[in-house]
């Protein structure tokens, strides 16, 4: 890296070299600077800090639950109304004989996301944890946006205290960092309508926190955001972490602009780049001091890059992934299986360690 006084980069790379908290403008210089090789140097810097070279993966699976959603968002391809020849909502039936497809393969998580369903009732959501914990009694249930939670709770006539204390008691074991999109007022309008604001987000996953619960943080790029938009949604993150120190990972969802009124309005056509995936990576890893793990989601991003983030601050390389509607909604081609050898293989290649974990970051096995 070009140390001369100069570089605009040489001050932040003393920062970092120090272990000090980079500033807004630290960030929004990162984000406007071109020398990629030389952010993701110092990311991986605060990388081996805090992680050395382990990289963890987790055997999971997900499931989309119901793809019926009232919100509309533009920047969405997977939410269809009710009345669409293609949406659906599994029954309890139909979701019990899955969890019991899902005994003996190995899975330590359950990912469960959908839509924004009215017609579903709170009990839905409880018989739904419930089967999951009967069929798979060990299995990590994590499930559900602060945006789900945020309607499960107006549908219901609950508060959000109760209703994520009843889930919990349920079987919920933590909660998904979706739904944060960009939390830019101006922004979020455009690209989220009407879904829950950035304070609702905040307060959810704040209370999720203090209920001694984890939970995940993201973002969505990669469409109109400024480099101003993103280190903003970094630091109100990082400003939680500081509160609750509930996050347990951060990871960014490229925008998938196919089959999207957002894409249509904006003229936005293909994906994220991968300069563009692997500075929003290393970036997230310099600004997000009191985050211990940043995450490449390797079924957006592709197997390859996701591996070379390795290199630009990633210590966490997701899961295996068994079913996933979302993305592939937004015309992501990607497969949809990557099995446990994959991620060790790919791992050890890059020189690292990898470190079977469960949802908490609990060592499963190293290998």
């Amino acid at each position: 890296m070009n140390t001369d006084i100069h570089n605009p980069l040489a001050p932040i790379r003393q920062k970092v070299e120090n272990n000090e908290r980079l500033t807004f403008e630290d960030g929004i210089t990162l984000m406007e600077s071109n020398d990629l090789l030389s952010i993701g140097q110092m990311a991986d810097i605060v990388r081996k800090r805090k992680n050395g070279d382990n990289v963890y993966f987790i055997q999971n699976t997900h499931l989309n639950y119901t793809n019926v959603c009232y919100l509309s968002c533009k920047l969405c391809a997977f939410g269809l109304k009710p009345d669409d020849p293609k949406s659906y909502s599994l029954s309890l039936e139909q979701l019990e004989e899955k969890f019991n497809g899902m005994q003996g393969k190995g899975f330590t998580e359950l990912h469960i996301v959908g839509g924004v369903n009215p017609k579903l009732p709170f009990e839905y959501y409880e018989t739904m944890i419930r089967l999951a914990k009967k069929y798979n009694p060990d299995i990590h249930v994590q499930a559900f946006t602060a945006v789900e939670i945020d309607y499960i709770a107006r549908v219901a006539k609950l508060s959000v205290e109760e209703t994520i204390h009843r889930l919990h008691a349920a079987g919920l074991g933590s909660i998904l960092g979706g739904g944060a999109e960009v939390f830019d007022p101006e922004i979020r309008k455009i690209i989220s309508g009407h879904k829950t604001t950035a304070k609702q987000w905040f307060d959810i996953h704040r209370i999720t926190h203090k209920l001694g619960m984890k939970s995940n943080a993201s973002i969505i790029y990669g469409h109109i955001e400024k480099p101003k938009h993103v280190i903003d949604h970094l630091i109100q993150l990082r400003e939680l972490q500081d509160e609750t120190g509930g996050f347990n990972a951060f990871f960014g969802f490229g925008f998938q602009p196919e089959n999207t009124e957002l894409a249509k309005e904006y003229n936005l056509t293909g994906d994220t780049t991968g300069w563009y995936d692997l500075k929003m990576l290393a970036v997230a890893r310099l600004m997000l001091d009191n985050f211990d793990h940043i995450r490449a989601f390797w079924m957006i991003t592709g197997q390859k890059l996701a591996q070379v983030s390795l290199a630009f601050g990633v210590d966490d390389l997701d899961g295996t992934v068994m079913e996933e509607q979302i993305v592939h909604a937004a015309g992501n081609e990607s497969v949809h299986m990557v099995p446990k050898q994959g991620f060790i293989d790919m791992i050890k290649e890059a020189g690292r360690i990898p470190v079977e974990r469960d949802t908490l970051y609990h060592v499963i096995r190293t290998y």
